[in-house]
């Protein structure tokens, strides 16, 4: 099977885990399923063997995009243009894009379980790319698998997690994004030609911690962006 079509089968297989109703978010909002409707999808370093990444032009409105992402930076609160948003990674990504009249929840319906990564990842599908670089595009958001352990079941088996918003990216391929972990918005750094690298020896960020150690983790355990890193979604050009 070639690349091109080894990410369509991918990209279609996790769009059915999605629309079966996986729906969850960074905070954990979401049903519980049954663990075998939970899959990994060997999204991860999806790269192909293509050094990422580099920081394409962007136009007015991913340049809004990224703008509106900063200035909520270091905020508890997620407002935009006098609207209210859920305090979640999910939340903070449909604020940004709504300033720019994208709905990022649209196009599922009341889904049973709440709304979250999973239906923004559907939304980016039939509406807009999903890539793995090595171009990225300021605005474009940033999924991750696996950033804690949504079924409980102790194992790394958690897809669609986590999402965030590409700020820019650094000259070694370092990605810059701005997400909500936690208790706010922070930016964080994600390097996917070194991705098990927190810091060099110089003592520059590579890859910040996205995921909480546990006392209970396996050894297999991966906690870093660059290690949890699933794919990039361009909506808006």
């Amino acid at each position: 099977m070639d690349s091109d079509s080894h990410r369509y089968v991918v990209t279609v297989s996790l769009l059915a885990l999605v629309v079966a109703g996986a729906l969850y978010g960074c905070t954990g909002a979401g049903r519980q399923v049954a663990d075998n409707d939970i899959r990994m999808h060997p999204l991860t370093t999806g790269l192909r063997g293509e050094p990422c990444c580099v920081l394409a032009k962007g136009g007015a409105r991913q340049i809004a995009l990224v703008r509106a992402a900063v200035g909520l930076v270091s905020r508890s609160r997620i407002e935009v243009e006098g609207q209210r948003y859920v305090g979640d990674c999910s939340g903070f990504v449909r604020g940004v894009y709504a300033a720019q009249q994208v709905d990022v929840y649209d196009g599922l319906g009341e889904l049973d379980g709440g709304n979250g990564v999973g239906r923004i990842y559907t939304h980016v599908v039939e509406h807009g790319r999903i890539h793995y670089g090595p171009i990225v595009y300021p605005g474009d958001l940033i999924f991750f698998h696996s950033t804690w352990d949504f079924n409980r079941d102790g194992l790394h088996n958690d897809p669609l997690t986590h999402v965030g918003i590409v700020e820019t990216v650094e000259p070694d391929g370092t990605v810059i994004f701005v997400s909500w972990v936690s208790a706010g918005v922070e930016r964080y750094r994600m390097n996917l030609r070194q991705p098990g690298v927190h810091k060099t020896a110089e003592g520059r960020v590579l890859n910040d911690y996205i995921r909480r150690k546990g006392f209970s983790d396996p050894e297999s355990t991966r906690y870093l962006g660059g290690q949890l890193f699933a794919a990039f979604g361009t909506l808006v050009r």
